[in-house]
């Protein structure tokens, strides 16, 4: 059985062979598809040390959205460049991780699908029930010929699993860590979301994501961003940060902070420029026009920095006492619950 080559796949080993014994590399899983082998690479960069404050960044859930991958090879890119020369940059990694799954769903990226290749959408196929998640793109079980196919529920596809375990392994030891996971395909803002997917109510950490985004609206006053639950957009099945967020609560302390974030990018502002794209498939979920491949390379990287920086001075935003919990948490709900 061949390993068949994709053009992320080769960008993802160009960039380990540039980072050399700087980061740890790991295939966490092998899909195994027809006559060919797919890879799952986990690339951590950083501090090896269980409490060091984490950020992993995850891409091509679906394959279709592969800008999300796209964009973080583009950023791993600049890091290993960065590591040549900035000092400031090596001093961050000291005490922090990065964690980079840069294709999560490589049959997918590799022939174009959203599914996996067993027609499984990956992002609804965890145990999860939404509350009211009742229409057919929230997740079904009727056949992998829809899409939104959840597959058996009870035991995740490989990819799901995979997912799982970076995330056990990388992030859970934390006492503060955060995943960012990138999609595009929904509206023409760029939405960044935190749970829940499938239920409306608000998650352990809501103090903490407004104060987090209060941070950013006063830093960057011209972002692009609307921070949200995703709830207020719409409820599915099986979402896997949903799930990877209640296994965190159930079997860590209290003190720890997870924070699960979602960037969806809004791809209905590039059809709205180039209408042509609606008669390429990619097109729906991926700028097919190079400057504007580029423009979206380049407007995600201050995000990244962001939540990089975050986690190492997180005194404003992750360490509130109790007062100011009280007022985040009343006003989130008024914000967003309402």
């Amino acid at each position: 059985m061949g390993i068949i080559n994709f053009p992320e796949l080769e960008q993802i080993n160009r960039i380990i062979e540039q980072l050399g014994d700087r980061a740890r590399v790991e295939v966490v899983e092998r899909i195994q598809y027809r006559d060919y082998e797919f890879p799952i690479h986990c690339i951590t960069l950083g501090s090896t040390r269980p409490d060091a404050p984490a950020l992993a960044l995850f891409g091509g859930v679906h394959g279709l959205e592969k800008i999300g991958s796209e964009i973080i090879l583009s950023y791993m890119q600049s890091i290993s460049q960065l590591m040549d020369w900035d000092e400031e940059f090596l001093a961050r990694l000291e005490k922090s991780r990065l964690v980079f799954v840069p294709v999560v769903n490589p049959v997918g990226v590799c022939f174009g699908m959203r599914s996996n290749g067993n027609g499984v959408d990956l992002m609804r196929n965890s145990p999860v029930q939404g509350e009211g998640a009742t229409r057919i793109y929230s997740g079904h079980q009727l056949t992998p010929r829809l899409p939104w196919y959840r597959g058996d529920v009870l035991n995740m596809e490989k990819e799901a699993q995979a997912v799982c375990r970076v995330v056990d392994r990388q992030l859970f030891s934390s006492p503060l860590s955060m995943a960012l996971d990138l999609h595009s395909g929904f509206g023409i803002r760029d939405r960044l979301w935190f749970p829940y997917a499938g239920r409306r109510a608000p998650f352990a950490f809501i103090a903490e994501a407004l104060a987090l985004k209060e941070l950013f609206d006063r830093c960057y006053r011209h972002h692009v961003y609307r921070i949200e639950p995703m709830c207020l957009e719409y409820l599915i099945n099986g979402d896997l940060w949903d799930y990877l967020f209640d296994s965190f609560r159930q079997s860590h302390a209290d003190q720890h902070i997870f924070m699960p974030l979602t960037l969806e990018m809004g791809s209905w502002l590039w059809l709205r420029k180039s209408p042509l794209n609606l008669f390429s498939r990619l097109g729906w979920f991926h700028p097919l026009l190079p400057h504007r491949q580029q423009r979206i390379f380049r407007r995600h990287f201050i995000l990244f920095d962001f939540l990089h920086r975050s986690l190492l001075y997180p005194k404003s935003w992750a360490h509130l006492d109790a007062r100011e919990k009280v007022l985040y948490q009343n006003k989130a709900v008024s914000l967003w619950y309402e």
